[in-house]
Formats: structure tokens, C-alpha cells, sequence
């Protein structure tokens, strides 16, 4: 799976496990949303899609910092020089890319973490204020899956989405899918549910008209994880003893990268539901344990 398809007069995307947008600034002249995820995805970008239309790649604009966002970033600014644009934290990330699995893991990461799919090779990443940003394309901020992701409108109307979306089926998998700020994942999804544009274009799911399907399916699937994480803490335990139990309700299998992930997103559940005061936590003989506020049982 490795097509273009073109969806306005100047904007395309390539139909990959994680699409990456093309905008044409001029006949010859483009700029990609995300790379993909690893140098393979770069190099096929490079052959299959700048070359055969004889298209000189500016600059690569990534949605955030998700490994499998940035992931050809390294190759292509090698082989062709672009410039590549991105957002605050993410621009640290892009550079610094050990950021990644070691905010997720919560310290240095061993070597299950360092594999392609949490660290990406670094790339030289400008924040899009600066003034060489094509003007032309608007910023939409998008944060909430991760810390400064944005969207991107072109002028044909087309809204590449990033992550704030994940497809049902992915939904119905996993369940809990990585998320860095509950609350403004809400309030992000509140956002996009209300936007109009000719297409949406999430990075891991089919383009589509109207969104706002799939904001209700994610919307609600946060409610869901919400109401069991508030149901298992009527019984006081420690994060370890949720997250089992939250693998296990949800016929989900342990790896390290699961772990990793929904372990980091489970964590942001907590860190919610605490300060909204739903529940409360204490330590008990040296080990943190969560429960729901006893005026809330």
C-alpha cells in the first residue's frame, strides 16, 4: 500500500499506514505533512513519489513528534536538504529524538524501547513561526495526543488531522489509545467536531467528509475507559495493579511497547481524574495507591 491520490488542485496524500500529505507550492516544488515511519518510508517518498513527478521537495512539515510521524525526516533532509518544520515541544523532540521513548518509559529507556517504532532518527527541525512557513497553509493547534500537535488546512480546503482521531477499528483493538492530556483531548475532539472542510484526512485512518462519526466513537471511548478506571478504583490499588487489570478487562496483550504506551496514557487518565477530583491517592507502606474520593463511592 504506497499510492497517491490527489484530493484538490494542489494537495495529495499518499496512502500509507501513516499518510503523509503533499502540498504543491509551485509545478515542481512540494511540501510533505509527516514522512512516515522509519527511512524506508523516506526512501520510497524520495523514488516513488518526489521523482517520478519530478517534484523538488521544501520543506517537510510534521503534524508532531510521534516516531511515525517523523520517522523519514533523517532521510530526506540528507538526500534532498528540505528544511522541516514543526511546533514548540515537538521541534525539541524531532531533534532530540531519545525524548521520546524516555518520556514514555519515565527514564532512560532500555534497548526494547529504542527500536524504530518509539525512536526515529534525529532531523533538524525549525518551529513554524518562522517567517519561510508557507504562509499559504493555516495551523490548526490540535494538542491533547501529544503536546503541540497541530493540523494543517491548504488552500484547497483538505485538513490533515494528525492522531486526534483514531479509527474504529483501532478503537474497538485496543481500547485505551495513547493519549498525553486527557482534557485537552476533549476539548481538541470538541474542536474538530465543529470544523467544516471539503475533506479530512486523519494520519491512521480512511479521509472523510464528515468527521464528526468518528469524533463521537473516539469521544465516547474516553468516557468508557474513563467509567472503568473509576469502577476498578472502588478498591484501592497501585497504577501496576490497575494497568492489569485494565489489560486484562480489555483483552489487550502485554509488550513493551504496549506498556509503554497505554501504561504513559493510563498515567494521564490518573493525573485527570485527580485533579478534577474524582479520585485521590496515598502511600501506603512506600507504594502509591489510587482510589475514587470516598465521597464519590
Amino acid at each position: 500500500m504506497f499510492e497517491l491520490h490527489q484530493v484538490g488542485k494542489n494537495t495529495y496524500y499518499i496512502n500509507y499506514p501513516v499518510k503523509v500529505g503533499v502540498y504543491r507550492v509551485r509545478d515542481d516544488e512540494v511540501y510533505l505533512i509527516d514522512s512516515g515511519n522509519d527511512k524506508s518510508a523516506g526512501r520510497r517518498i524520495l523514488k516513488k513519489v518526489l521523482e517520478e513527478n519530478g517534484w523538488t521537495l521544501r520543506g517537510i512539515i510534521n503534524t508532531h513528534s510521534n516516531a511515525d510521524h517523523i520517522g523519514g525526516n533523517a532521510y530526506l533532509q540528507q538526500q534532498t536538504k528540505c528544511r522541516i518544520f514543526t511546533t514548540g515541544v515537538e521541534a525539541a523532540f524531532t531533534n532530540y529524538p531519545i525524548l521520546e521513548p524516555s518520556f514514555l518509559y519515565g527514564g532512560y529507556p532500555f534497548k526494547e524501547f529504542r527500536d524504530k517504532f518509539l525512536l526515529a532518527q534525529p532531523s533538524d527541525a525549525e518551529d513554524i513561526a518562522n517567517p519561510d512557513f508557507p504562509g499559504e497553509l493555516e495551523i490548526i493547534p490540535l494538542p491533547g495526543h501529544f503536546f503541540d500537535m497541530i493540523g494543517i488546512r491548504t488552500p484547497d480546503d483538505i485538513v490533515f488531522l494528525g492522531d486526534c482521531v483514531s479509527s474504529q477499528a483501532v478503537l474497538e483493538r485496543y481500547h485505551i489509545c495513547f493519549i498525553y492530556d486527557i482534557a485537552g483531548y476533549l476539548e481538541t475532539l470538541d474542536k474538530v467536531e465543529s470544523m467544516e472542510a471539503a475533506l479530512f484526512i486523519p494520519s491512521h485512518t480512511e479521509a472523510v467528509e464528515d468527521i464528526r462519526p468518528l469524533v463521537k466513537i473516539n469521544r465516547e471511548k474516553v468516557h468508557e475507559v474513563t467509567s472503568k478506571i473509576l469502577r476498578l478504583l472502588q478498591r484501592p490499588m497501585s497504577f501496576e495493579i490497575l494497568l492489569k487489570h485494565l489489560f486484562t478487562e480489555f483483552d489487550i496483550s502485554m509488550t513493551y511497547d504496549q506498556y509503554a504506551l497505554i501504561g504513559n496514557t493510563v498515567r494521564s487518565y490518573l493525573a485527570w481524574l485527580k485533579d478534577t477530583g474524582k479520585i485521590e491517592a496515598s502511600f501506603e507502606e512506600n507504594v502509591m495507591i489510587w482510589r475514587v474520593k470516598e465521597d464519590l463511592r
